[in-house]
Order: structure tokens, then C-alpha cells, then sequence
């Protein structure tokens, strides 16, 4: 019964939040008291347009920025109050990240990159790259193994990314636009892959997009619209 009622509670959590910003003598409300409960090993989108306030949440939901009202929490853990050193400590054992821009280190290898987060872990260095090496074959990068990112292609570079995001096995992976430099064919690629990772290993993914194809991806589509939440919808998920 307790393991039970442990996998029905939120992964996140986000209570009242409310986020300003001072710009001149005025004050931006980029977010107006935002409730949200997000399911342990459900794919999410925050779907909206530019200026809608989704990239203002990521930041609230990955504790990059802490909210002028309100709280986060992540499996029970208030990120909102966490100080910066304990925070950097939260989402390298709890979270992990699949950036637009890739964010690769130009000076490590494909497989140096990945395995970066076992390294913040305490992995014996031969251990974290023999899975960082594993996961990289998964991702159809068995030929990449020791390029460096500016040797592989945008596609490539975003197939490490999302081996380094998952490798760690985090409790949740935020995906910010994460093909917004892709073409169609690889976009799908990726997203099958993200989504592949997610089912397999029961995480939670939340998926920042403007865009609805990217969106059709998602269990739940949550819509923003100037710092509210319009709707919120949660689809039959394909077996």
C-alpha cells in the first residue's frame, strides 16, 4: 500500500507561483500564481509562443530562477528554498537536461561529454565512460565515440546530448526546444528516442516547445498563455 501511494504522488509539485521582474520603473508579471502537478514517468509539454511564459517556468521547475511568490518542489523537496550550492547538488543527482543549442563541451569527446554527469556522481572514471560508451552505441553513435562535437553533425550533437541527459537515470530530464535546430527527419528521430528513454526507465520528461508537432509527442499538453495556464490536457497514451 505505501509503495503505492508513493508512485501516486506528484514528481513535481508547483504551488502559487508567481514570477516578476523589475524593468525600469515598472514591474513584468511573467507569471500569475501557476498550480501544477506533474505524475512520476509522464512526458509534459509547456506548449506556448513566445512570451507566453514557458521558458519563465522551465526556469522555476529546474530552479534556475526562484519565484517572487509560490514554491517548487521535486519529490517532496522544496527547490524553491534550496540554496545555490545545494541546488547544484539536487539536479546533478535529480535532474537532467536536453538543450536546443546542444551545450556540448567543444574540448571533450563524445564520449567524455556524456559521461560528464557520473563524474559529479563519484564514478571511477574507466566505469562512468564504459557506460557512457554503452549508451552512446544505443543512440546510434557507436562511430562517434571519441569526436569531439565540432567533428559530428547537429543531429549527432543532440543524440549525445540526450545519452548525457539520461545516462545518470534522473528522476527528471527537461527538454528545452530540443529540436529547434534539426530538420524534420531527425527531429522525429529524437523525439522517438526521448520518449523511448523515458517509457524504459519510467521518468519524467518536461518538454518546452512552441511547437505542435513536438507537442504531439507529450502524454499532457499544459498551454500558456501571457504567464497563465489556459488548459490542460492530458491524452490516451500509445502502447
Amino acid at each position: 500500500m505505501e509503495e503505492t501511494c508513493l508512485r501516486d504522488r506528484p514528481i513535481i509539485e508547483v504551488r502559487d507561483v508567481r514570477k516578476e521582474y523589475p524593468l525600469g520603473g515598472e514591474t513584468v508579471v511573467a507569471l500569475k500564481r501557476i498550480n501544477l502537478r506533474i505524475r512520476r514517468g509522464e512526458i509534459c509539454c509547456i506548449f506556448g509562443t513566445s512570451g507566453s511564459g514557458k521558458s519563465t517556468l522551465l526556469n522555476q521547475l529546474a530552479g534556475m530562477e526562484k519565484p517572487t511568490r509560490g514554491e517548487v518542489k521535486i519529490g517532496g523537496a522544496c527547490i524553491s528554498r534550496m540554496n545555490e550550492n545545494k541546488l547544484a547538488a539536487f539536479r546533478q543527482r535529480h535532474l537532467g537536461f536536453v538543450f536546443q543549442s546542444y551545450n556540448l563541451l567543444p574540448n571533450l569527446t563524445a564520449t567524455e561529454n556524456v559521461a560528464m554527469p557520473l563524474m559529479f556522481r563519484g564514478v571511477p572514471r574507466a566505469q562512468r565512460e564504459k557506460a557512457a560508451r554503452e549508451l552512446l552505441c544505443r543512440v546510434g553513435l557507436s562511430h562517434r565515440l571519441d569526436h569531439f562535437p565540432g567533428q559530428m553533425s547537429g543531429g549527432q550533437q543532440q543524440r549525445a546530448g540526450i545519452a548525457r541527459a539520461f545516462i545518470a537515470r534522473p528522476d527528471v530530464v527537461f527538454a528545452d526546444e530540443p529540436t529547434g535546430n534539426l530538420d524534420s527527419k531527425t527531429t522525429v528521430e529524437i523525439m522517438d528516442m526521448i520518449c523511448s528513454f523515458s517509457r524504459k526507465f519510467h521518468q519524467t520528461i518536461l518538454l518546452v516547445t512552441h511547437d505542435p508537432e513536438m507537442a504531439a509527442y507529450a502524454d499532457r499538453i499544459v498551454r500558456l498563455i501571457d504567464g497563465e495556464i489556459v488548459s490542460d490536457e492530458t491524452k490516451r497514451r500509445k502502447s
